[in-house]
């Protein structure tokens, strides 16, 4: 690692634990190559190996030593642009165990859960490392990300995702990092201390409820990631019988790029649509509820095909008119 003054272009401090490198390309760190259809090759650089492709060779020794933001071309005239990896890039191409947050959802969950360096965020479950990596990047080394996953394959390939994009030193990983094979419901409680934000992504984060409120600071937010509908609304309706979250936040992101051309401006013809559903709500104070919602749910809402938890708020009238209906 280089000097730690940014002004000059020298190296990232590895104390800051960015996953990121300035200046030359150097033996041991990963590179991304996009050739002229868009398709992507990453390699991790290494002294006298060579690259291959159906489009020819070139050698890594062709790459160490020179600044990113370069054209290599093949032995059979291919031509490659090099560039480290962005960690939205990294994320969608490493090695999968589970599958993986998407960048666009890691952002938002960043942003809407309000993660801040130095925060406590407890994350269930650990997947593939996707989220992690955002996690641990927003929290910082003065952070701490509490990882609960319970599978110990998954956890595996995490552990080594996570510690290749922090460029880790053997034996050791990311120090605000903390990964327990184990049941959050289970294994929480035995947490030391209030944490800030609680992210759950799992297939039933409403069994982890209770655990996330106790765990939670007053002011703390719950944040579930949810691939459908029916845990969407089961999560939610849970928050609100629960009693001591605010009024739980839905939405969902879609990413649409655009081709521009001259005149020719349009939509893309692919998108990264519907990926999951977010919900966040905030812990209230020990034995604070919060204001009673004035609310008049749609026809049907909550009548007899309904069986999941009632909001706490819920007028009595409403009940008898879908009922009597």
């Amino acid at each position: 690692m280089g000097s730690t003054d940014s002004a000059d272009g020298h190296d990232v401090a590895p104390e800051a634990w960015s996953g990121v490198h300035r200046g030359p390309l150097r033996a041991g760190e990963w590179v991304r190559l996009t050739d002229s259809k868009g398709r992507r090759h990453n390699i991790c650089l290494e002294p006298g190996k060579r690259f291959f492709s159906n489009r020819g060779h070139f050698d890594h020794d062709e790459l160490i030593g020179r600044e990113e933001g370069f054209t290599v071309a093949s032995s059979a005239g291919g031509e490659y642009l090099v560039f480290r990896p962005l960690l939205s890039e990294f994320v969608v191409s490493m090695p999968r165990g589970a599958a993986v947050v998407y960048p666009k959802d890691a952002a938002q969950i960043v942003a809407m859960a309000d993660i801040f360096p130095g925060a406590h965020v407890v994350e269930a479950g650990v997947g593939s490392g996707a989220l992690t990596c955002s996690l641990l990047r927003a929290v910082g080394p003065h952070g701490r990300v509490s990882s609960y996953e319970r599978r110990e394959e998954f956890a595996d390939v995490a552990r080594q995702n996570v510690d290749q994009f922090f460029s880790a030193p053997d034996g050791s990983s990311h120090p605000a990092w903390h990964l327990t094979i184990g049941d959050l419901a289970e294994e929480l409680p035995h947490l030391a201390g209030p944490v800030d934000r609680v992210i759950l992504d799992m297939l039933a984060p409403w069994d982890c409820l209770d655990a996330a409120a106790g765990a939670l600071r007053p002011g703390g937010i719950v944040c579930a990631y949810v691939a459908t509908t029916t845990q969407l609304s089961r999560f939610v309706e849970t928050t609100r019988a629960h009693g001591g979250f605010t009024e739980p936040a839905v939405w969902e992101s879609l990413v649409r790029d655009w081709h521009v051309e001259g005149l020719a401006v349009r939509p893309g013809h692919k998108m990264i649509g519907h990926t999951a559903f977010l919900v966040t709500a905030r812990r209230m104070a020990p034995g604070e509820r919060p204001p009673l919602k004035k609310r008049r749910p749609a026809p049907g809402a909550y009548g007899p095909d309904y069986t999941g938890p009632r909001p706490p708020d819920l007028p009595p009238q409403v009940l008898e008119e879908e009922f009597d209906s």
